[in-house]
């Protein structure tokens, strides 16, 4: 095992150890998957997102996520309370700009939370990350048109410097920096698109990576992002369709280990 691969399995092992409690703030449309990929792997997932409720809810967890695919303007400030507590009480956060630059408010909305507190990861597709930056960026529904060019990973490292947080770039290779370091993931399928949710329930897992981390939240999403995908890269040999995929995707959270992080895992980088 390398290094990396015995730090992967380290934090999985911690999270099924503990079952850390990963408090999402996320859309409508996701809820249930995330909750089912977050059991799956090992964490408790809990949906709050009552203003009422929101600051204790998160006092209480290992990480937060923020996802604003069904966004509305009152979540915003929920999200920004229960980021503050987060930031407060050390607890990571991990910010899912769901379509940004489809819109005025999506993008606006992204960059009044990351102002407002302090944000671990930022974790996106290559349009959404770059719109957070330029106006210039236009993204079709939730998907990036954009590939992962040497240009898109030395914008994505001076974000993560501006920003001071880690900036988790997906698609077909992955990338994540610190602005210093930069990690590239290869595991991962294609099919993963046809899945309602992929990418949001990618969000959430790597909240409970960061949970149980050390404070190096680039190793921990990189090690998130990587086990992710080798369970996709799994799941495919069972099934090639996307019902029957998922399902299949689920089993493998729940059942891959040390020994497949071993044989599957594919990452790459100055870490």
């Amino acid at each position: 095992m390398t290094e990396f691969e015995r730090h992967t399995s380290a934090l999985l092992e911690k999270i099924r150890q503990n079952a850390p409690l990963i408090h999402n703030i996320t859309n409508w449309v996701v809820m249930n998957s995330s909750a089912n990929i977050l059991l799956a792997l090992g964490a408790s997932p809990v949906m709050a997102h009552s203003p009422q409720e929101v600051e204790e809810m998160t006092g209480m967890a290992g990480a937060l996520v923020l996802n604003i695919g069904t966004l509305q303007a009152d979540w915003v400030e929920t999200m920004i309370l229960a980021g503050r507590t987060a930031n407060q009480r050390g607890i990571p956060v991990v910010l899912d700009p769901v379509g940004a630059g489809a819109t005025a408010l999506r993008t606006a909305s992204v960059k009044k939370i990351m102002q407002a507190c302090s944000v671990a990861v930022v974790r996106g597709n290559v349009s959404e990350i770059l719109a957070i930056g330029s106006s210039a960026v236009k993204t079709k529904g939730v998907d990036s048109a954009l590939g992962m060019s040497d240009a898109i990973v030395d914008a994505a490292r001076q974000m993560a410097l501006d920003h001071r947080c880690i900036i988790a770039v997906s698609g077909a290779q992955d990338c994540i920096t610190d602005g210093q370091r930069v990690f590239r993931v290869h595991n991962g399928q294609a099919l993963m698109t046809k899945v309602t949710g992929g990418g949001c329930g990618l969000s959430a897992v790597t909240a409970a990576f960061c949970a149980v981390a050390d404070g190096d939240y680039a190793a921990a999403t990189t090690a998130a992002f990587a086990f992710y995908g080798l369970c996709a890269d799994m799941a495919i040999r069972t099934s090639d369709k996307p019902g029957s995929f998922f399902v299949a995707f689920l089993d493998c959270l729940y059942s891959a280990g040390a020994d497949e992080i071993r044989k599957y895992l594919k990452v790459s980088g100055n870490g």
